[in-house]
């Protein structure tokens, strides 16, 4: 996208404001497809939690994509996106065992990751498929918070704890139809990645009857010119050539799964924010915008480095800023970044503003969560408008007459 198209949507729509690029996404998973083409069954699953807007689901839908899903919310609104059931893996973590029942019941497929729910499900639901989630207790990311392959992640079945899956597994005759790891994001090292692929094969050998291996996602895209990012062409070529082997030596042309979220589209987002107060300290000037972790958390929340860029001044000289926001805590965006001289009223974009940011948005200060604009075929559509005080105030309960004399505190 041209930096003068996003000023136009900003201006059509006003900010803080979300914009999706639907050709980079659709670049993105064309990119993903071509990198595995030399397996014969290859289905990505798109990671609904990343961006859930359901014109985004529905874009997904029509590229022949599937959907991982991690509520029982967003299993409904991949239904309601179009999505076949048989298109959606349900993939929770920690829930009960009457959601995924819930989940079961409206025909979708089931993943499990824990002993517990397992055997129940097991027992009382015997000739539903089920796929279960393994912990390869190998962390093929860079950052702690979000690899959720280690020994002492809360996600997936212990491999050291195989046997006691198997016993489960053989008591109660179910039919196991998948395997499915899943080691986090920002994948830096093929090879490590490989070496976990390597433990869900040997896992996979257990079971007889397998229609899919998950391997996951988390594939690392670029944040900054010049930043790494997983070569999924060079995991294609590798990771597919082993599957291959091992569908002939296990007598079965299975399909190769994956669930992308924010490969898909993480490039394709741009938050676009004003200024509001340029501000000098002792030591430090602030670019204060009119937005908050309330709508971005995530560079408070995983230290996340997001590119900023001054698009009303493009040519400007750099300076030095700590892009901060208007929330009554410490909220800060970025501290001592270059970016083109900023005067109040500028409009700032942030880049990689597509997965885990929008769907992690809140009404923290009674603030209003923004709108969302798909920028398609040169022409900017508005898919979510910005919310409204009567949004806000929707489902709470205004008990007028529960306070109805004032109480005088008897001081001794």
């Amino acid at each position: 996208m041209k930096e003068s198209d996003l000023l136009n949507i900003a201006q059509q729509y006003g900010n803080p404001l979300y914009v999706y690029d639907s050709e980079k996404i659709i670049s993105q998973y064309n990119r993903l497809t071509n990198a595995f083409s030399a397996v014969k069954n290859l289905k990505l699953n798109y990671a609904a939690k990343a961006l859930s807007n359901i014109t985004i689901l529905r874009l997904m839908n029509s590229l022949g994509s599937g959907l991982d899903t991690v509520s029982i919310q967003e299993v409904k609104l991949g239904l309601l996106a179009g999505f076949k059931p048989e298109s959606i893996i349900f993939t929770p973590n920690g829930v009960s065992l009457e959601e995924i029942e819930e989940a079961s019941a409206l025909g979708v497929r089931i993943n499990i990751d824990n002993l517990s729910i397992l055997e129940q499900f097991g027992s009382k639901h015997p000739d539903v498929p089920v796929c279960i989630r393994i912990n390869p207790h190998v962390m093929a990311g860079g950052n702690s918070n979000i690899s959720v392959g280690h020994i002492d992640s809360k996600f997936g079945i212990s491999i050291h704890q195989i046997p006691h899956l198997l016993r489960i597994v053989d008591l109660t005759k179910m039919n196991i139809n998948g395997i499915h790891m899943h080691t986090g994001s920002d994948i830096l090292d093929i090879d490590v990645f490989l070496y976990a692929s390597e433990i869900l094969f040997e896992t996979a050998k257990n079971f007889k009857n397998l229609d899919f291996i998950d391997f996951g996602s988390g594939f690392k895209v670029p944040y900054k010119d010049g930043d790494i990012e997983t070569n999924v062409e060079e995991l294609g070529n590798k990771l597919s050539t082993r599957f291959n082997d091992f569908c002939k030596d296990y007598g079965k042309a299975l399909t190769l799964a994956f669930e992308p979220g924010k490969f898909l589209v993480s490039e394709a987002g741009y938050f676009l924010a004003k200024v509001n107060v340029v501000k000098q300290t002792t030591s430090t000037v602030f670019a204060s915008v009119d937005s908050g972790f309330n709508h971005l958390i995530r560079p408070m929340l995983y230290g996340a480095n997001h590119s900023i860029k001054n698009i009303s001044n493009p040519e400007g000289r750099e300076r030095y800023y700590s892009v901060v926001g208007y929330i009554c805590e410490t909220d800060t965006f970025a501290s001592n970044k270059r970016i083109n001289e900023i005067s109040e009223g500028d409009i700032l974009c942030f880049r990689n503003a597509g997965a885990y940011c929008f769907t992690m948005a809140s009404n923290y200060n009674s603030r209003f969560r923004p709108a969302e604009v798909l920028w398609h075929k040169g022409e900017a559509i508005l898919i979510r408008e910005q919310e409204t005080f009567d949004d806000l105030i929707r489902n709470q309960v205004d008990v007028k007459n529960l306070f109805t004399s004032k109480e005088k505190v008897k001081v001794k």
